[in-house]
């Protein structure tokens, strides 16, 4: 007998495995009536994000479940993390094929455990959704708060300003690569574990963006690329930048793969969902500090300039020639190199 609907939110995100996790004392009501009824702090914003991703679009069709799950939930928790907000509610909608073929069961197991096992390292609580008939897509709603005076925007970086990225940028293009086969076959094992890893499993940086509040003056998550992402923090500041390409953190695994002097798809790919963060000179001491507390590699790239646009420079300091080239859904000559 086929499952309805109502079963399978009943059993995959009602049921035990939600039950397991420990109830938010702020959700007055949760799943299982016509919405969710939730209590915000007093004197916090309430930071709202929401993500689809769609088979073929944002990851390949053949990714196991268990990595969409966990993936589905990071990417809006990395949203909240540039905001400098705690997660705390989502909400999930998923659209699931229904041909024979499709093994729904084995699926929403797989995708349920993973998804749940970071709602629970994040303190986050499914508080309602759907589950529909169509082509394989979730979509995830994710609410945190953050003190009204010190969420982190794109508006308010300012000449002067360094720009700073964690961790390291472009392992997630190589890794779809990897899965795509479309790299050497000789590649060593742990470094294409690695890189798919981060492909399949970003680790979104909620305490990065935590600490952050009141020292960064702005940010925002590597989604569609460093330069595209870096972008969009100009145009809403009015201001220009100038990046050094050979500062670019690049992991051992890029480096292996790559060479140190490859720094095209670092500049370029997205889906690492790092923080790129800008921050005046009285508090990168302080950024520093609070970073180095959480074990979390952070980067100078470059410097915030009054003249508009982002130039790529080298260590003499000569402009290069490099074409941003971050995704766009709706662009004809847009390609997604982590899709």
């Amino acid at each position: 007998m086929t499952a309805s609907e109502f079963d399978l939110i009943a059993r995959y995100f009602a049921g035990d495995i939600a039950r397991a996790l420990p109830a938010r004392h702020d959700v007055l009501l949760g799943i299982g009536d016509d919405a969710a009824l939730l209590a915000p702090p007093p004197g916090m914003a309430l930071a709202v994000s929401v993500d689809t991703l769609v088979a073929g679009v944002h990851f390949p069709d053949n990714t196991d479940a268990a990595a969409i799950g966990h993936k589905a939930l990071a990417v809006n928790l990395s949203d909240l993390a540039a905001m400098g907000a705690e997660p705390a509610w989502v909400t999930l909608a998923i659209s699931l094929p229904a041909c024979a073929t499709f093994p729904r069961e084995a699926w929403l197991t797989d995708f349920a455990h993973s998804f749940f096992a970071l709602a629970k390292q994040h303190g986050v609580q499914l508080v309602g959704g759907d589950t529909t008939r169509g082509p394989l897509s979730i979509t995830v709603q994710a609410m945190g708060f953050v003190p009204e005076d010190e969420a982190m925007t794109r508006r308010e970086a300012q000449v002067g300003d360094a720009i700073f990225v964690t961790g390291t940028v472009g392992d997630a293009a190589l890794g779809l690569r990897l899965v795509q086969g479309r790299c050497p076959a000789d590649i060593p094992p742990p470094v294409k574990q690695t890189l798919i890893a981060r492909l399949e499993r970003p680790e979104p940086r909620v305490a990065a963006g935590l600490a952050l509040r009141g020292l960064a003056s702005a940010a925002i998550d590597v989604s569609d690329g460093l330069g595209a992402d870096l972008g969009h923090i100009l145009a809403a500041s009015g201001v220009g930048a100038d990046v050094q390409v050979s500062q670019l953190p690049r992991s051992q695994a890029f480096v292996s793969m790559l060479g140190e002097d490859d720094w095209t798809l670092a500049a370029n790919a997205g889906d690492d969902y790092e923080l790129c963060f800008t921050v005046a000179a009285l508090h990168q001491q302080a950024v520093r500090q609070r970073l180095d507390a959480l074990g979390l590699r952070i980067t100078r790239v470059g410097e915030i300039g009054a003249t508009p646009g982002l130039r790529w420079r080298d260590d003499t300091g000569r402009e290069l020639d490099l074409t941003v080239a971050g995704y766009d859904h709706f662009s004809a000559a847009s390609t997604r190199e982590t899709s």
